[in-house]
């Protein structure tokens, strides 16, 4: 009896510990507890376009905060993203997306951004704009697809948002972007970034080999001219919608190295 309760016993631990590797194996790796993120959207968006990366960054113990910009202009939208870094506690990691690039690299110059993290958008200089980032370049297809109010504010034809925004998309995905897309002030085109803050902090660049909002040919020069780590992905302009996973493994290595 006394030795089968031993075995029973022993077999019973041994399970336990099985169980306990593989919950451990199972749990999400919270150790990047301490650190922020922030995500700027882009134009014709808002903060629920990083719906799909938000759980990832989470699942690392990162603060995720997703700025609501009210793609007003250029200083508007880093005086929005300005307040969303003053409440963190601690390191932040600062994400663009396509024109939060722009804001990125002006809010970026906070003392309490340690990184700067591009996705599919734009990486102007100092004194620089969209407009001379894409100077002598060829319009692009869906630039014909714009419509502007009598406010002077942008959106994108459902056409455009279906063929060129978010082509890699299920159908009714597109659909509920281009019903829910955030219009954007045409002057912002023109509004230029006073002191580029990737000249001082490390950046990070995603590249995506299908965008036709932005060329991948444009990203990737960009990406060189700020000496960013380049990740590329086989993703349309919403990378971060149509490939999360890719999006946030590299805000989680910048996190990683944020001091």
């Amino acid at each position: 009896m006394t030795r089968l309760l031993t075995k029973f016993l022993g077999s019973a631990l041994l399970l336990g510990g099985l169980f306990t590797v593989q919950a451990s194996h199972a749990a999400p790796l919270q150790d990047l507890k301490g650190k922020n993120v922030v995500l700027v959207h882009g134009a014709f968006a808002d903060g629920s376009s990083w719906e799909k990366v938000i759980p990832l960054l989470e699942a690392r113990g990162l603060h995720v905060v997703a700025v609501q910009n009210p793609l007003s202009s250029l200083a508007d939208d880093v005086s929005a993203t300005k307040r969303v870094i003053d409440q963190q506690t601690g390191p932040v990691v600062l994400v663009g997306h396509s024109w939060g690039g722009v804001v990125i690299s002006e809010a970026g110059n906070d003392s309490k951004v340690k990184s700067l993290v591009y996705v599919a958008a734009f990486a102007p200089d100092s004194g620089q704009s969209i407009d001379d980032v894409t100077k002598g370049m060829p319009a692009p297809v869906w630039a014909s697809e714009l419509h502007k109010d009598a406010a002077g504010y942008l959106t994108l034809s459902t056409q455009a948002v279906l063929d060129d925004f978010a082509q890699d998309l299920p159908l009714p995905q597109k659909r509920v972007i281009a019903a829910t897309q955030g219009p954007w002030a045409s002057g912002c085109i023109s509004d230029k970034v006073t002191k580029a803050a990737w000249h001082d902090k490390p950046s990070y660049f995603v590249v995506a080999g299908q965008d036709r909002m932005i060329d991948p040919n444009l990203e990737l020069t960009m990406a060189t001219n700020i000496g960013a780590h380049v990740t590329k992905v086989n993703a349309s302009h919403v990378a971060m919608v149509s490939q999360p996973k890719a999006v946030a493994d590299v805000i989680i290595a910048a996190a990683r190295a944020a001091r």
